[in-house]
């Protein structure tokens, strides 16, 4: 293993933005709660089941936005009509929802900002100081916008995100297309790449991809779960691996 806690043989890192990078996941996960749950109430009544944190875990975490709702949705045997991205967040469809529920985060980050784990930023300072190459693998659409906000954008070789995957029809995590993708346009084989992430989703594109060594990332306490979906190794922070970060 080097110094950055990797097999000696990798040679590009391919990141995930929410949890790993930012401290977003969290933010993403009360604004997936609060619009499901006034969806739940207004369906059900006051009696209804709200949406949990196993559910985000479970059907939501690391999913393009339109696959966790409808993944959600059926788990609660609920089935709506597709519609467009272009749905207004009123909609009573898959794609309205999702767009309900990223009005509410933007207004989340709006109010209350974007903070990075400065400890990521140091270890992807190290590196790309150590040659290798970096890329950003996230499902969000903002993810540019978010990187730009906290002056990281520059960090990364190669960014593939909701927005790319979108444009070239790339299914997400826990298909491992998006990350495939990123290694590709490093010029990177997978099993010379390591893939970081802090969603079950992304343990699973991780592992399909087969790529060369898969970091779990655990802000939540789901070590156990993470090794189940095919971590190599799990840390609680990245400052863990080495690198000086």
């Amino acid at each position: 293993m080097t110094d950055l806690g990797l097999p000696e043989d990798i040679e590009a890192c391919l990141f995930d933005l929410d949890g790993v990078v930012t401290r977003t996941a969290a933010v993403h996960a009360a604004a997936w709660k609060e619009m499901f749950d006034a969806f739940l109430r207004e369906r059900d009544g006051e009696g209804f089941a709200p949406f949990t944190a196993a559910d985000y875990d479970a059907y939501v975490d690391g999913r393009p936005r339109a696959d966790g709702v409808r993944t959600f949705l059926a788990s609660r045997g609920i089935e709506l009509p597709a519609g467009g991205p272009d749905d207004p967040p009123a909609a009573a469809t898959v794609h309205g929802l999702g767009n309900r529920k990223n009005e509410l985060l933007l207004a989340r980050i709006r109010t209350d900002g974007v903070e990075p784990y400065d400890s990521t930023l140091a270890y992807l300072h190290a590196v790309r100081a150590r040659g290798l190459r970096t890329a950003i693998v996230s499902s969000s659409a903002n993810c540019r916008d978010v990187l730009r906000s906290i002056d990281a954008e520059d960090l990364f070789d190669v960014r593939i995100d909701g927005v790319v995957a979108a444009g070239r029809g790339l299914p997400g995590k826990p298909a491992p297309d998006t990350f495939l993708a990123a290694a590709a346009e490093l010029g990177v084989e997978p099993a010379r790449a390591a893939v970081f992430e802090d969603a079950l989703a992304g343990m699973d594109a991780g592992r399909a991809g087969k790529f060369g060594y898969v970091v779990g990332v655990d802000r939540v306490g789901q070590a156990e779960a993470l090794y189940a979906h095919g971590a190599d190794t799990v840390v609680t922070d990245l400052s863990e691996l080495g690198g000086d970060a």
